[in-house]
């Protein structure tokens, strides 16, 4: 898939509130996705901190996007388990979401997600994924 596809799906199979959330799809290849979390006051807490919820949520969306970049096209699939450890505040800048497929089974997919800041570049969050194939 193109990029236009991936940021297309974006408004097709994604809820409102995903959407709010302003993903960019930047790079698509072989190893997964790239999208950029603009920084949003509305996705902000005290001190200009992005909320966890809202990086959850990207991380989660480029894991989608990802697998749709895998499989060539949409296929649904549901979160089965989402582990995220938070490193640092991300605050000042976007966000940059790394996703990667790990593996794809029968009924299970996994992958690997980086968000680290667009200026500094520092990770500030790590996801691991594990979807079921519908």
């Amino acid at each position: 898939m193109d990029i236009a596809q991936l940021q297309a799906a974006l408004a097709t199979y994604f809820a409102p509130w995903v959407q709010a959330l302003g993903l960019v799809v930047e790079q698509a290849d072989d190893d997964g996705v790239q999208l950029r979390l603009p920084q949003q006051a509305q996705l902000a807490r005290e001190g200009g901190m992005v909320c966890g919820q809202a990086m959850m949520a990207a991380a989660d969306t480029g894991m989608v996007l990802a697998l749709m970049q895998h499989w060539g096209t949409f296929k649904p699939c549901t979160t089965v388990q989402m582990n995220t450890s938070f490193l640092k505040p991300l605050a000042g800048q976007d966000g940059i979401v790394q996703a990667r497929v790990i593996r794809v089974g029968k009924s299970l997919a996994f992958g690997e997600i980086d968000i680290r800041g667009a200026n500094d570049q520092r990770s500030v969050c790590r996801a691991s994924t594990t979807y079921a194939l519908l």
